[in-house]
């Protein structure tokens, strides 16, 4: 069995980054081409003051230049030559800051549509014990927010990393060629700077986790109250309902209150740091100027490349506090992506055989049994009830025939063969099931029942909603088989629900089927209508019935009655009445109701 890839954080950021690449390269190049034409401009504004407006000699560097535009009489008669070429560098500086915006913008887009696209794909292999143990409100968090953080913060802060690094460099080359010791104090600020940010990085680190978890909360807070709204309704809970949420979004956003006035002080100290050099810088510049150990010209040259340097060092700061919400945020989607995946395999065809659960035992938590050596057998084309109280063991016996757990303990056998060595993706070709509450999807009832085959035909459809008896509340609608059935099903019966979910299995034709009490919404006479259709419709297919209501298991082979995770007894309708244990117990209760069920349970 292939194992799920692990991903480091980094790992998992180069695997998403794959296929963007190239983007971000071609960002960054122009990034890089756009810094390098920033930095002339204070160059040419300095020049312009000390030679051109004043009287200091052109340095010999510029001498090449100044000739092409007729000597620096020229330039000084015709000034507007500096203003154009000051002109023509910004134009092209803007230029290629569209392009750098452009292919970031690209990449940006690639890298999210890849991030959505892997962790929509990994989660749909996700075991159902993990979307067990996981809300879908925080999973839905970490597919959006968490993404978005991540895909900001590379394409917003780790593409400007470069340029600042670069606008870091050329501003400190250019500040101590014009002058060494105004340079050494301006660089000397850019330590405590960085080591500030540091400290506030790691500080915040837990904070922007503790957010990032308590938002998944929230989102799980209004994805259940919304999907749920009926119930609220009912019950006439909207106000407890509404104080729970605000009472958890109040604590929500209490934690960003006081990370952003945590990171308020950190902006507000870095402000006044970032001041103080600047004043440093201003008061030796001028100083400086007046003793003749600097123009005015590289002065003001200097103060450019010093603003160009410190805002970029307040950036690396922002980015590293940044880079703590990232760091969150990828440890989070590290947690999904590094699930195992269930190994679905390949469709190896039919099967055929007894179902066999040979001291079959499951817990979903650990020391907490659900089945304790739960053993029995289908023959092949029979059908097996199976019945019991509340919380026996029955939907799990049927969630383990489908292969969506795997026993603690004991095995389960298919045709002689294990259910752990046959692919996930053979095993639920062949067997149906029809789960206690079949979803719903917002679309029409044609596309719900057609939604389990690839080919859904409009007579394929019909028909199997012929032999779930729905044909006649179909019927019954505007729209027939076009008609929209809203979120969840909401404008149809809990028992029209059940039998759109029959439908949709019966649609797929399977040799193996499992009702998990799939008709306790219908009444006792679509009931047995539904279970005549099914005898007529499925000969030859080996069916497992669990149910609440005996009227629905009688017809079976045989019969089992689950009773804290055990096999209690187990028989045909008639033995169990002989053996007068919990079944006749329970037969006896029922059969002390309606009339209808009386002769319901007489008929079968």
């Amino acid at each position: 069995m292939e194992k799920t890839k692990k991903f480091s954080k980094a790992g998992l950021l180069g695997y998403f980054v794959k296929g963007s690449v190239g983007l971000f390269v071609a960002c960054i190049a122009a990034s890089i081409v756009m810094t390098a034409l920033n930095t002339v401009i204070p160059k040419v504004i300095g020049f312009t003051i000390d030679s051109v407006l004043g009287d200091v000699p052109v340095p010999e560097e510029y001498g090449g230049i100044v000739g092409m535009f007729g000597g620096i009489e020229r330039l000084k008669r015709d000034i507007w030559l500096i203003a154009l070429v000051t002109v023509g560098i910004a134009l092209a500086t803007l230029a290629f800051r569209y392009c750098s915006t452009y292919f970031n913008h690209r990449a940006d887009n690639t890298l999210m549509r890849r991030m959505r696209n892997s962790l929509f794909t990994h989660i749909q292999r996700l075991p159902l014990s993990w979307h067990s143990e996981n809300n879908t409100g925080d999973i839905i968090q970490r597919c959006t927010s968490d993404a978005d953080t991540i895909s900001n913060f590379v394409s917003g802060q780790l593409v400007s990393l470069v340029r600042i690094m670069l606008m870091m460099t050329l501003s400190l080359v250019f500040m101590f060629a014009t002058d060494v010791k105004l340079a050494a104090v301006a660089a000397a600020f850019i330590p405590p700077i960085i080591g500030y940010s540091l400290f506030y990085f790691v500080k915040a680190h837990k904070a922007f986790k503790t957010c990032d978890e308590q938002e998944g909360v929230l989102s799980t807070y209004a994805q259940e109250n919304l999907t749920g709204v009926r119930v609220v309704r009912a019950f006439g809970r909207e106000r407890y309902e509404r104080d729970k949420f605000e009472k958890q979004n109040s604590y929500y956003t209490g934690l960003w209150v006081r990370l952003n006035k945590f990171m308020a002080l950190y902006w507000t100290s870095s402000d006044f740091v970032a001041a103080l050099q600047l004043l440093f810088i201003i008061v030796l510049g001028t100083v400086f100027c007046v003793n003749g150990n600097m123009t005015v010209g590289d002065l003001v040259a200097f103060i450019s490349y010093n603003t160009m340097m410190i805002w970029p060092v307040r950036q690396l700061g922002r980015i590293i506090s940044n880079l703590s919400k990232a760091n969150v945020s990828l440890g989070r989607l590290a947690e999904v992506m590094n699930a195992e995946e269930e190994a679905y395999g390949a469709d190896e065809g039919g099967l055929s055989g007894d179902i066999v659960f040979d001291g079959v035992g499951f817990e979903y938590e650990a020391d907490k049994p659900v089945l304790k050596g739960v053993s029995f057998t289908v023959p092949q084309g029979t059908t097996l009830g199976i019945v019991g109280g509340t919380g026996s063991g029955k939907s799990t016996v049927a969630c383990l025939m489908d292969g969506l757990y795997a026993p603690t303990s004991g095995r389960i056998t298919i045709g002689g063969r294990d259910l752990t060595e046959i692919p996930p993706a053979t095993l639920r070709r062949n067997v149906g099931f029809v789960m206690q509450e079949g979803y719903i999807y917002s679309r029409t009832i044609a596309e719900n029942i057609a939604i389990a085959v690839d080919d859904g035909s409009a007579e394929r459809v019909a028909h199997a909603a012929e032999t779930a008896c729905l044909d006649g509340n179909v019927e019954g609608f505007a729209n027939g088989y076009d008609t929209i059935v809203g979120e969840r099903g909401v404008t149809l019966s809990g028992g029209q629900k059940q039998r759109v979910a029959i439908a949709r299995t019966l649609i797929r034709g399977t040799p193996y089927m499992i009702f998990d009490d799939s008709l306790s919404a219908v009444d006792s006479d679509t009931d047995a209508k539904i279970r005549a259709q099914l005898r007529k419709e499925c000969k030859g297919v080996t069916t497992v019935i669990i149910a609440h209501r005996l009227t629905t298991v009688m017809h079976a082979d045989n019969i089992i009655v689950m009773d804290g995770g055990r096999v209690a007894e187990q028989g045909s309708h008639k033995q169990l009445l002989e053996r007068n244990g919990i079944y006749k117990r329970i037969y006896d209760l029922q059969m002390a109701l309606p009339d209808e069920l009386k002769e319901e349970a007489a008929h079968a």
